[in-house]
């Protein structure tokens, strides 16, 4: 089993910043990748970011591209998302996931998702 901890939610200001953490323990697999999923009221869980845990690489919705950054700690199995200039339209309850499949069309869907975090508000305000 794993279990995902996330850290960071909160408000702030439109234009502001903050970092969200995602913290995997339990049997943590050689390879895997780590993603982010945001949902709004009224609306489907979408895609945010993923990283490969192996190779590195990023992939990023056309919404956030340019004001996000998703990175992480392999030591740590820990995944972080960096928001800057935030918009009142990113207000969201983030959930942090880990698949163990790969490829762009697995990463960016949510139902390829194995384990899920508890999820974290974030509100923007305008």
């Amino acid at each position: 089993q794993v279990q995902l901890v996330e850290s960071g939610g909160g408000l702030v200001q439109a234009g502001g910043s903050l970092r969200l953490s995602c913290a995997a323990s339990g049997r943590i697999f050689s390879s895997y990748t780590m993603g982010w999923f945001r949902q709004a009221p009224g609306k489907e869980r979408e895609f945010v970011a993923a990283i490969s845990k192996i190779s590195g690489s990023t992939n990023y919705a056309d919404s956030v591209k340019g004001r996000f950054t998703i990175s992480r700690d392999n030591a740590k199995n820990t995944v972080f998302l960096q928001m800057n200039s935030l918009k009142p339209e990113d207000t969201a309850v983030y959930y942090c996931a880990v698949t163990l499949r790969g490829g762009s069309y697995y990463v960016t869907t949510a139902a390829s998702y194995d384990y899920w975090g508890q999820g974290a508000q974030v509100t923007v305000s305008s």
